[in-house]
């Protein structure tokens, strides 16, 4: 196919783009009505942070989404927003822009191809079936082109494949390697028989958890689809405030956005609350993906001993077990999560940088990091939780 005859074009709003021809780029697994490998790149979930004004003016996530056509159909789309700073990407660049600007650069506005405020993996070239190699170059370059026509400092693909870093890659761009804590699924029957993996010490240190989290004096309920209601959403949403002031100083969701969650999203989503004494005292929001479980957000207006391990680490694997899912993604940092079955995990990004001097400092650190990253994750595993005769199995 000519190149030639593809046209990009930057839509401001997902207003201007049918939800339908958005999907059959960003999850075509999902045409036959099941779900998608993740709902963060579905119109519903991306239209749902507009609509609420969780980004948008103000909030200095500014949507510019990119679409590519061939002969007037729709083949590929993303993500992409052009960022006044560097808050709610979790793949960290502020040492970059300190040390451009401190050399008399601009580094912001930039162009960020994500999911805003979700450090959860996913394609961010969404391509319709048939059209992968056009369409992910298409997008590519039309992002790069646009960035270098309105002299804006840099492009960032963040949380993208593994196969999309080393497709970016092989266009130019500059791979990142981060890391994770993931849990693995080894077909375990239950999770007794994921506690039977790990190490003696291991294994009791988590029984002890579970019972010391179940003595808080209430119930957890696990609550998807029709069973969430507009009251869950208000108990979580004061969870929600509580921990964003904590880490960010302000909460990045909007309220509006749990409302448009109840509308659109609740059956991509698993809310798990603690309830005592009639009053929800703590929750962990997931989202479901068709493998992978994503842990999200937690939070609580009282304290109990263990109960964030327990809504957030053990029940999600609980879950991923009785639906044969493949995977527990835990979000972001948290070494703390190694002792409770999450392992260390290669993440992925790519970075196009316009400044030919200071793209080459950044290719300098990126290698001296991955090298660094890589001896992390083995020490890591090896101070993992599994049985010796588990983890080579694993490996």
């Amino acid at each position: 196919m000519d190149q030639a005859q593809i046209e990009v074009q930057v839509r401001a709003t997902l207003a201007d783009v049918d939800p339908g021809e958005w999907d059959a780029c960003a999850c075509p697994e999902a045409a036959d009505g099941g779900r998608p490998m993740d709902p963060f790149t579905t119109h519903r979930f991306l239209s749902a942070l507009e609509d609420s004004g969780s980004v948008g003016r103000g909030t200095g996530w500014q949507p510019q989404y990119l679409t590519a056509f061939l002969d007037g159909v729709m083949i590929a789309v993303a993500p992409m927003y052009v960022k006044s700073h560097s808050q709610g990407e979790y793949i960290f660049d502020h040492n970059w822009a300190h040390a451009y600007e401190g050399a008399g650069g601009r580094y912001y506005p930039k162009l960020q191809i994500a999911v805003p405020f979700t450090p959860a993996t996913g394609r961010r070239f969404l391509v319709r079936e048939g059209y992968d190699g056009i369409g992910q170059s298409a997008l590519v370059q039309g992002a790069v082109q646009l960035a270098s026509d309105n002299g804006v400092s840099s492009v960032h693909v963040t949380f993208c494949t593994e196969a999309e870093a080393d497709m970016g890659e092989e266009m130019g761009l500059m791979p990142r390697m981060t890391q994770q804590f993931h849990w693995l699924n080894h077909d375990y029957a239950d999770f007794d028989g994921f506690l039977a993996s790990l190490s003696s010490r291991k294994r009791k240190n988590i029984r002890k958890e579970r019972r010391q989290a179940s003595d808080f004096g209430g119930r957890i309920v696990m609550l998807t689809g029709d069973d969430i209601r507009p009251e869950h959403w208000d108990a979580f949403w004061r969870f929600y405030q509580d921990t964003g002031a904590r880490k960010w100083g302000s909460p990045y969701l909007t309220r509006a956005f749990f409302d448009l969650a109840q509308e659109r999203l609740r059956d991509d989503i698993l809310l798990a609350l603690a309830e005592r004494d009639g009053h929800y005292v703590a929750g962990a929001l997931n989202f479901i993906g068709r493998e992978t479980l994503y842990g999200r957000y937690w939070g609580c207006v009282e304290h109990h001993p263990c109960l964030h391990f327990e809504l957030c680490y053990y029940r999600a694997i609980d879950f991923a077990i009785a639906q044969g899912m493949k995977r527990v993604e835990a979000g972001a940092q948290g070494e703390h999560k190694l002792a409770r079955g999450y392992l260390p995990t290669q993440t992925h990004s790519l970075h196009w940088v316009g400044d030919p001097g200071f793209a080459k400092a950044i290719a300098r650190y990126l290698d001296a990091e991955r090298t660094a990253i890589e001896e992390e994750i083995e020490i890591l595993t090896d101070y993992g939780p599994f049985r010796k005769a588990q983890v080579e199995e694993q490996e």
